[in-house]
C-alpha cells in the first residue's frame, strides 16, 4: 500500500538540558516518512521548501524509497523554520521562533501519480490545507489525521470538517480535553469518535499512548530510556511507525492498530534518542526487534 503523507519539510534549531543544536532538518512530514520506510518502500510527500533547504537530505529521503516530485521549491523564499527550548521533565517546551516562509503561500497539490494513494497521512499543518489534500485524492482507504491545540483554538469548525473525513485521529491528552472539555480521557474519547473518526489515539508522551474505538480501548506504555535528547518529531515518528505497519499489513482492524501503537512507539522511542532525526537514519532491522521484543518483556504478564 502506498502511504502519501502531506505536511512539513523544515529547519529546526533546538534547546534540552542536554544540549542545543542551532539548524538541524525537521518537519512532521520528514519524521513521518523517515520512520515509515522501514516497513514500506511506497511512500511519497507533498509539501513546499525553499532554495535555502539541504537537497542532500532530500536525496536521503529518496534512497529510502520516497518519492519527493510532490515538494514544490520555491528557489527565492526560506524554508519554515521552528526553534525551541525544553524544560527540565521534557514534557513541556516553549517556542522561542516560528518562522512560516513558504508556509504563507502553501497551496498543496497532489501528483496525479500519488492520487490512488490507499494512506493518506495528514500531517499538523492548517486544516484547510488539510482538507484540500483530502479533496485531491481519489478514494483513500485510510485518512489519520494530525493535528494541535493550535488549529483548536483558531480554525475549530474547519478542523472539525477533517475529522470528520478521518479513520483515525491523533491528538495528545492536553488536546482532548481541549476538543472537549472533558477531563476523563474515556468520555473524551467518545465525544471525539462521535465526530466521525473510527479510531483515536490519544498520545500521552513518556506516558505511552491509548487507542480508542467506539467499543474498545488499548493502552501501550513509553518504553522507560536510560537517554532521552530531544522529544521533537517523536509523536510524528510515533505516526509513521503506525502507519508503515498498517500499510505492511494492508489491514484496519482495532487489532492491527493495536500492534500499530507498539511498532509507532518502538520508532518513537529512537527518535528521542538525539537530536533531530538523526537516530531514525542509523536504524536496522535487528535494532528494531531488539526494542520490540523488550516491549514484549515490559508489556507481557
Amino acid at each position: 500500500m502506498k502511504i502519501l503523507t502531506v505536511g512539513t519539510v523544515a529547519f529546526d534549531a533546538i534547546e534540552s538540558p542536554f544540549g542545543k543544536v542551532d539548524k538541524i532538518i525537521g518537519g512532521a512530514a520528514t519524521y513521518i516518512s523517515w520512520s515509515a520506510s522501514y516497513y514500506t518502500k511506497d511512500l511519497a510527500i507533498v509539501s513546499v521548501i525553499g532554495g535555502d533547504y539541504d537537497m542532500e537530505s532530500l536525496d536521503r529521503l529518496r534512497a529510502r524509497g520516497v518519492d519527493t516530485a510532490g515538494i514544490e521549491i520555491k528557489e527565492d523564499e526560506k524554508s519554515f523554520f521552528w526553534s525551541g527550548r525544553y524544560h527540565t521533565d521534557m514534557n513541556t517546551r516553549d517556542s522561542l521562533d516560528t518562522q512560516l516562509n513558504v508556509l504563507l503561500s502553501f497551496d498543496p497539490k497532489v501528483p496525479s501519480s500519488h492520487r490512488d494513494a490507499e494512506i493518506l497521512m495528514l500531517g499538523n499543518i492548517d486544516p484547510t490545507l488539510q482538507m484540500k489534500v483530502i479533496d485531491q485524492m481519489k478514494n483513500p482507504a485510510f485518512i489519520v489525521l494530525d493535528t494541535m491545540n493550535f488549529w483548536m483554538e483558531i480554525k475549530l469548525d474547519a478542523l472539525k470538517e477533517v475529522i470528520k473525513r478521518a479513520n483515525l485521529l491523533t491528538i495528545n491528552d492536553e488536546e482532548a480535553r481541549l476538543l472537549t472539555g472533558e477531563y476523563s480521557l474515556k468520555k473524551a474519547s467518545q465525544k471525539i469518535l462521535a465526530m466521525g473518526p473510527q479510531y483515536l489515539i490519544i498520545k500521552k508522551g513518556e506516558h505511552g499512548a491509548l487507542l480508542f474505538s467506539k467499543d474498545d480501548m488499548f493502552f501501550a506504555p513509553a518504553l522507560p530510556l536510560e537517554d532521552v535528547f530531544d522529544p521533537t518529531g517523536a509523536g510524528d515518528t510515533f505516526a509513521g511507525g503506525l502507519v508503515g505497519y498498517l500499510a505492511q499489513r494492508e489491514e484496519f482492524t482495532f487489532e492491527e492498530l493495536k500492534q500499530g501503537v507498539i511498532h509507532g512507539s518502538m520508532m518513537a522511542s529512537y527518535c528521542v534518542e538525539s537530536f533531530g532525526p538523526q537516530r531514525l537514519m542509523e536504524l536496522n532491522d535487528v535494532m528494531r526487534m531488539e526494542r520490540l521484543e523488550e516491549f514484549r518483556r515490559l508489556t507481557k504478564f
